[in-house]
C-alpha cells in the first residue's frame, strides 16, 4: 500500500461517521421499518471495516514524527492499540452483515445476523470512541503529528510560534515574569516585522519586564497600517496601559478618550475607561 500517512486525519473521520451512521440504521432496521436501511446499514457497516483497514495502515505509516516527541510515545501505542482492536471489531460486524445480506431470501436467519451485529456494535463502538478520544489527546495533548504531516517547514515555525506564545501565557500565569520575558523575545526573534508579535514583545515589556517607559518608546516608533483598525485598537489599549503604569493616569484617560472616538463600541475600550475612573 502507498504511503497515507498524510490522509490519516480524513480517513479516521470517514470511519466514525460511516460506523456511527450505519449502527443507527441497523437499528432502525431491526424496528421492522424502513426496509432500506437493512442493506443501507449493511453498507456502511461494511465500508466503515474497510476505511478502517486504511486507517491503522495510515497511522502507522504516520506515528513516526508523533512518537519522537518527549514524552509522547506512551499516547501514540495506546492510540495504536485502540485502533487495531477497533479494526478487528469492525472485521467481525462487517462479516456478521455479509452473512445478513447472504440470508436476505431467510428473513428470520438474517435479522438474527443483524442482532449479532448489532450487538457486537456495542462493543466496536466503544472501542471507536476510546480510539477516537485517545487520538484527540495525542493531538491536543501532545501535539502529535501537529506542524509536521505536511511537510514544510513553515508548519513547524507555526507549531514553535504557537508553542512559544502559549507557554507565555502560562508563566506570565504562574508569575514567571523572566520566563514569559525570554519566550516573547524568542517570537520576536523567529518572527521579526511580525505586528502582532511587536505588540507582543512591547506587553511582555511592560508586564513582565516592568518597563513601562521604554513600552512607550516602542509604541511611538510602531507604524500601524491605516487599514487594520484590531492593531490600532491594540496600540492605543497599551499606550494608556502604559501610563497607567507610570501612575499618568490623565495621559491614560486621555489616550483612551481619543480611541473611543474610533472604537465606541470596544468593550475593551469601556471597560479600560471605568477601571481608570
Amino acid at each position: 500500500m502507498p504511503n497515507i500517512a498524510e490522509f490519516h486525519p480524513q480517513i479516521v473521520h470517514f470511519v466514525i461517521a460511516l460506523a456511527f451512521v450505519g449502527f443507527a440504521l441497523r437499528l432502525i432496521s431491526l424496528t421492522g421499518r424502513l426496509s432500506w436501511t437493512r442493506e443501507a446499514g449493511a453498507a456502511l457497516l461494511i465500508m466503515a471495516a474497510l476505511a478502517s483497514v486504511a486507517a491503522v495502515k495510515s497511522g502507522d505509516q504516520a506515528h513516526g514524527p508523533a512518537e519522537r516527541v518527549p514524552g509522547a510515545r506512551d499516547a501514540v501505542v495506546e492510540h495504536e492499540e485502540y485502533g487495531e482492536k477497533t479494526r478487528t471489531a469492525l472485521l467481525i460486524i462487517a462479516a456478521l452483515e455479509v452473512v445478513g445480506l447472504a440470508l436476505a431470501r431467510k428473513e428470520q436467519w438474517q435479522k438474527a445476523a443483524h442482532i449479532a451485529s448489532a450487538v457486537a456494535f456495542l462493543y466496536g463502538g466503544f472501542l471507536l470512541y476510546e480510539t477516537g478520544e485517545h487520538g484527540g489527546a495525542l493531538v491536543y495533548s501532545y501535539a502529535g503529528g501537529v506542524g509536521v504531516r505536511s511537510g514544510d517547514s513553515t508548519d513547524v515555525r507555526r507549531l514553535l510560534v504557537a508553542g512559544l506564545y502559549h507557554q507565555l501565557q502560562a508563566d506570565r500565569t504562574a508569575g514567571d515574569a523572566d520566563g514569559a520575558a525570554r519566550l516573547a523575545d524568542e517570537l520576536q526573534r523567529r518572527m521579526p516585522g511580525d505586528l502582532t508579535v511587536t505588540f507582543i514583545g512591547i506587553e511582555s515589556r511592560l508586564k513582565d519586564r516592568n518597563d513601562a517607559r521604554g513600552a512607550l518608546e516602542a509604541l511611538s516608533a510602531v507604524q500601524v497600517p491605516a487599514d487594520s483598525p484590531r492593531f490600532a485598537l491594540r496600540r492605543g489599549l497599551l499606550t494608556a496601559d502604559a501610563y497607567s503604569a507610570l501612575g499618568l493616569k490623565d495621559s491614560a484617560l486621555a489616550a483612551l478618550e481619543a480611541l473611543r472616538k474610533d472604537f465606541a463600541e470596544s468593550p475593551a475600550v469601556r471597560d479600560a475607561i471605568e477601571k481608570l475612573k
